[in-house]
């Protein structure tokens, strides 16, 4: 239910974040900007939210994150229909955002293991895979997009702040298994970290993909969150309805893949399979430059949405079959950390890239240059060794 309640705010939150910028400034910095501030406390804090979902009881971290992001979205909400919100204070806030994401994230994927049996991960995973897309991409898009259009985006900030509310009143009735908090200081927990990098560094199919992926949203994600609003709005010459269409179906592609991955199981060649589906969506987001019509935007989208679910599935099912439990949360802020390291750089990059090339001319080189960079670390050394042999999927899983 926290979950459910959380993500359809966010998709209030996606479409009405880029049309309330675009509304007080209609180029693409703005939006880079405002980015660049709601990924850098995240990226910056990461790691020790990793260490602290190790250590400190998970729940009460993920009910802590929804509590400071429903105080930052709600005062954006407010600020905005007050009709005085300026991109500085959406700057300062959406900070706090990405700080609150650093926490939650590690902890909501390190929690599953603790509430269910290892036999019954995939399925969750793809019920959850079900749930994300449905709320945050289909139904949240599409119900937020015609708010935005009909009350404004400030209403859309405050439904998205009071499902935060909603959800860490949710999460206060799961009886979850908390680690024992120990007393630690900076040099423990430095050396926590490092036992998460040693892990990683480890395992080839753990360092190559979490690179793969870091150098592939390094091209492809600023292109995407910032220059698709703007094509929309200013190519198609459509209104927020029209951008909250294209994210629902993206979510339709979601839960057709999530459907399928739920009654299949995962494949026997996981990797091949997981590299393959993010390297065909990476690519298929070249579409959005050539766009000329709203159809072919929802296509791209079914397509993109469909193949990074598949390989999501399989991704974060290898993680917590794979990872002792222990180290899992360390593991799972390291993944968040390096896929979205160079997330603000994207952003940064987005803007000047734009104005040199044309916003059409980006967004295909984007998803060219990303497909290639996801893909090409499937060849390295032992990446696909959990495809031979398994290995011991239960080390150290009640440690």
């Amino acid at each position: 239910m926290a979950a459910t309640v959380s993500l359809l705010g966010d998709g209030f939150f996606t479409v009405a974040l880029a049309w309330q910028v675009y509304e007080i400034s209609n180029v693409p910095t703005a939006l880079s900007v405002v980015s660049i501030a709601w990924t850098l406390p995240l990226v910056a804090m990461l790691l020790l939210g990793g260490v602290f979902t190790d250590r400190y009881d998970r729940r009460r971290l993920m009910i802590g994150a929804d509590l400071v992001r429903a105080a930052a979205i709600g005062m954006i909400g407010l600020l905005s229909v007050a009709g005085v919100l300026e991109l500085w204070q959406i700057m300062v806030l959406i900070a706090f955002v990405g700080l609150g994401d650093a926490f939650f994230n590690p902890a909501s994927t390190a929690i599953v293991p603790d509430l269910l049996p290892d036999a019954s991960l995939p399925q969750a995973n793809a019920l959850q895979g079900l749930i994300r897309p449905l709320m945050i991409r289909l139904l949240g898009p599409a119900i937020g997009g015609f708010v935005i259009a009909g009350l404004g985006p400030g209403t859309a900030f405050l439904v998205d702040g009071a499902t935060f509310l909603v959800s860490a009143v949710a999460l206060a009735g799961i009886a979850a298994h908390p680690a024992a908090a120990v007393a630690a200081g900076w040099r423990q927990t430095l050396g926590e970290v490092r036992e998460g990098l040693d892990f990683v560094r480890a395992h080839a199919w753990l360092w190559a993909t979490l690179l793969s992926a870091m150098f592939s949203l390094l091209a492809f994600v600023g292109p995407v969150q910032v220059l698709l609003p703007f094509l929309v709005k200013n190519r198609l010459e459509l209104g927020p309805e029209a951008l909250g269409l294209i994210f629902s179906v993206s979510g339709i592609g979601s839960i057709v893949a999530a459907v399928v991955m739920g009654q299949r199981g995962l494949p026997r060649r996981k990797i091949t399979v997981m590299y393959a589906s993010w390297t065909l969506g990476v690519a298929a987001m070249a579409g959005y430059g050539i766009m000329g019509a709203l159809w072919q935007a929802m296509a791209v989208a079914f397509v993109t949405a469909a193949m990074f679910q598949v390989g999501q599935i399989i991704w974060i099912t290898l993680l917590q079959q794979l990872v002792p439990r222990r180290l899992l949360g360390r593991v799972a802020s390291l993944d968040w950390l390096l896929s979205s390291g160079l997330v603000p750089v994207s952003f940064a990059l987005t803007a000047p890239a734009a104005e040199l090339l044309g916003p059409g001319t980006t967004m295909v080189a984007a998803g060219l240059i990303g497909a290639f960079l996801m893909g090409i670390l499937l060849f390295a050394p032992h990446v696909r060794d959990p495809e031979r042999d398994p290995g011991p999927a239960a080390v150290e899983r009640s440690s």
